[in-house]
């Protein structure tokens, strides 16, 4: 597997295997109607853009043997010494094959790179991913409730793990 960084240029593909993936991931625990409201307004081009140029997320793309199989985004130097992992997600059929840590080590070696000790991330406190991170070391900091429109709540807990 190879990781790259993401450059403008292939925000579509990110934004089409988010459409791949997050049917699998929330389909359970969000109705039709929520979660095609959430990938239109997270995964639009012109969000990925956005969150690109103006709000400093860098994108990585997971590729095997020439096909993208994953993603992931984080933002450095939050709060002075905090990373975000906003996204990491890749196809289901991919799942257990370790792309999923290896693009959280990267983010986790980019974050140490910035001298940063703390990556932070938000999980919906009904996803079954909260085991993934906690195999990986982080632990629950707190619940968070986000109000993201069309009387949507996102519930989630804030996992951190010291680095």
């Amino acid at each position: 597997m190879k990781i790259i960084q993401a450059n403008i240029t292939q925000l579509p593909i990110i934004a089409a295997l988010a459409y791949a993936i997050w049917p699998s991931a929330y389909g359970k625990i969000l109705s039709v109607e929520q979660l095609k409201y959430m990938l239109e307004k997270f995964y639009s081009l012109e969000a990925l853009t956005e969150q690109l140029e103006q709000r400093s997320h860098v994108f990585l793309l997971a590729e095997e043997n020439g096909i993208f199989v994953g993603y992931a985004s984080y933002e450095l130097n939050i709060d002075g010494n905090k990373t975000k992992v906003h996204k990491i997600y890749v196809l289901p059929e991919t799942q257990g094959k370790g792309f999923g840590v290896q693009l959280l080590n990267e983010m986790e070696n980019k974050a140490k790179e910035a001298q940063n000790k703390i990556l932070f991330l938000n999980v919906n406190r009904f996803n079954k991913a909260q085991h993934f991170y906690k195999k990986l070391g982080f632990e629950i900091a707190y619940e968070e409730d986000i109000k993201i429109g069309n009387d949507y709540l996102m519930e989630d807990f804030v996992m951190e793990k010291k680095i």
